[in-house]
Formats: C-alpha cells, sequence, structure tokens
C-alpha cells in the first residue's frame, strides 16, 4: 500500500544512487550497480559468507500459489478495486461491504498453499539458525503464506488477513474462522453482479473481550493508514546488521517497503532481487535473477557446500 507516513530517518536519506554523486569514485560505483549480475555462482558466493540475511517479499512470491492481488487491469473483487475498499472511509460508509470482501479473502486464502519460494526461504532460516546465522522475512503480503511454510522470524509490515483490531478497545486478536462470523456465511462473491449483503454491524465480526462487542476490522493497514511504529523500528533494526539482503517478488513501487532495499545497498552490502522482471530499483543492486521465485529461488538457497551443519 503505498504509504506515504514513513518517516523513519535512516531508511528515507538518500536512497537513489547518484543524488549527489560529485566523485569520480562515487560516479563508478554508480555504474557498476547499474549492470546487475545474474551469476548464480557469484550469489552463492556471497550466501555462503552472510551472517544475517534480510529478505524483503512482495506479491510476486505468492502468486505461483493462486492468490489474487486486486492491482491492475482486471484486479477488481465486485466492480471495485483493493484501493476502493481497504480504506478507513470505506470502512466508515459501509462496514458490511468491506466484511465483505475481507471475508472472499480469507476464504480463499484458507485453500491456497506455500509454494517452492515460500519454502525455501522458511527451510534456509531453520537450516542456517543451526549454524549461528539468522533469516528475517519482511513482507508486505498479508496471506500468512511465510507462517504457514514455516518461517519464524517475520515481519508483517501491512498486517495479517488473519488478524482482526476492535474499532473501540483496540484489541488485536488471530482470527482463523471460517467464517469470521454467521452472517458472513455464503457471502462475498466477487461477481460484479452479486448484490451487497447489508449486514448490519451488530451482525458483523464483534469483540470477544470482556464486556466490549465492539466491531471488528480486518487488522491490515489500510490506504491512508501509518505502517506500526513499532514494527519500522524492528525492520530498521534488521536492515541495519544484514550482511546480505534479498528482494524477492515485490514491483519496488510500492512505499515504504520500496525503500528498503536501495537503502541497504546504499551502504556497500548486496542485495539480490529475484522477480518476474525488472524493476525501477534492479539497477542499484548486485544481483537480479529474472524468472518465477519458485524456480529461481529453491537454488540461491540451498545449502552451500562450504557450509558445516
Amino acid at each position: 500500500m503505498c504509504l506515504f507516513q514513513f518517516t523513519a530517518r535512516r531508511l528515507v536519506s538518500q536512497a537513489h544512487c547518484g543524488l549527489k554523486a560529485s566523485s569520480a569514485k562515487k560516479q563508478k560505483f554508480c555504474l557498476e550497480m547499474a549492470r546487475p549480475s545474474s551469476n548464480m555462482a557469484d550469489f552463492r558466493e556471497v550466501f555462503a559468507k552472510a551472517k544475517h540475511i534480510a529478505i524483503i517479499t512482495g506479491a510476486g512470491v505468492s502468486a505461483e500459489s493462486g492468490v489474487p492481488t486486486f492491482r491492475g487491469a482486471g484486479g477488481f473483487w465486485r466492480k471495485w478495486q483493493a484501493q476502493e475498499l481497504a480504506t478507513p472511509g470505506a470502512f466508515a460508509r459501509n462496514p458490511s461491504r468491506v466484511w465483505e470482501f475481507y471475508h472472499y479473502r480469507r476464504e480463499v486464502m484458507l485453500s491456497k498453499h506455500p509454494n517452492p519460494a515460500h519454502i525455501a526461504i522458511a527451510e534456509c532460516e531453520k537450516r542456517l539458525s543451526k549454524q549461528g546465522r539468522s533469516v528475517v522475512v519482511i513482507t508486505q503480503n498479508i496471506d500468512e503464506l511465510h507462517r504457514k511454510a514455516g518461517t519464524k522470524h517475520l515481519l508483517e509490515i501491512h498486517g495479517s488477513l488473519f488478524k482482526t483490531r476492535c474499532t473501540s478497545c483496540g484489541n488485536v486478536a488471530a482470527n482463523y474462522k471460517s467464517p469470521i462470523c454467521p452472517a458472513l456465511a455464503g457471502k462475498g462473491a466477487p461477481d460484479p453482479e452479486t448484490a451487497d449483503a447489508a449486514i448490519p454491524v451488530e451482525d458483523l465480526p464483534q469483540c470477544e473481550e470482556d464486556g466490549c462487542n465492539g466491531l471488528l476490522r480486518p487488522h491490515v493497514v489500510w490506504f491512508g493508514e501509518a505502517l506500526d511504529p513499532d514494527v519500522l523500528t524492528a525492520v530498521e533494526k534488521e536492515l541495519d546488521i544484514c550482511d546480505l539482503c534479498l528482494v524477492v517478488g515485490t514491483s519496488s513501487v510500492v512505499y515504504p517497503a520500496a525503500m528498503f532495499a536501495p537503502q541497504v545497498s546504499a551502504r556497500g552490502v548486496p542485495v539480490a532481487e529475484f522477480n518476474m522482471e525488472a524493476t525501477p530499483a534492479t539497477n542499484r543492486f548486485r544481483f537480479h535473477f529474472p524468472g518465477p521465485c519458485g524456480t529461481t529461488l529453491p537454488p540461491a538457497l540451498a545449502r552451500h557446500e562450504t557450509e558445516i551443519i
């Protein structure tokens, strides 16, 4: 989600290579960064030495699991795109319609499974942890497929489809009920001809904290909302210590996440991009591996011959 409230100083400072490059050394560095390598053997050498690996993922990592994105041409639920429904204003005007949309997405995700890219990341984290090395996944996705795959160290910067937040008391809770409330059973069909269910507010998901009964909303970051500052602080700490960064299945146009990897690259840390095609940030990275993440990522993260287990 394009959220410009992000103000963490170190992640928004001078991320664009060349903006202030006055010396020949800086110019040479930028020219070198403009030619990312697709040499897997070279990447594997860097990977074998890395102690703290940060993996930034976006919608592309889940595309091979059949997860709809609701972005771009054809990305509609009924006659609306996500940015028309995923807003505080839309929820205030029509909480029933918004809950139908999210109920549909929850039910779809309950039928989806991690693909080889999710599994490769989770297995890499588990293996490297035994070697005293760390892997953190920083994801823009709200589908929880990383969690399903077994990833433990996970920062979900946009929240989760399977968490709710009370609009009254603010309580956040995991929620995997199907349906999330009886009134939404059988609702949420995406066909443009489907009429709104117009469910009364009192029949929509309600807070179960003692004496509250407030209206629940999805615990996701909507358009026009700021990201959780505690999550951003955790992200900044991880990016500060990483010595290798992977960008997997993200368009690098959604802020603030689009700034994460360029900021890491700007301090000289190797960044490898795994994506179907080049992005606006590709030329700032050391490596670029085009193609489906489920194909390119597993060999990249497989056990290196120098690893001692």
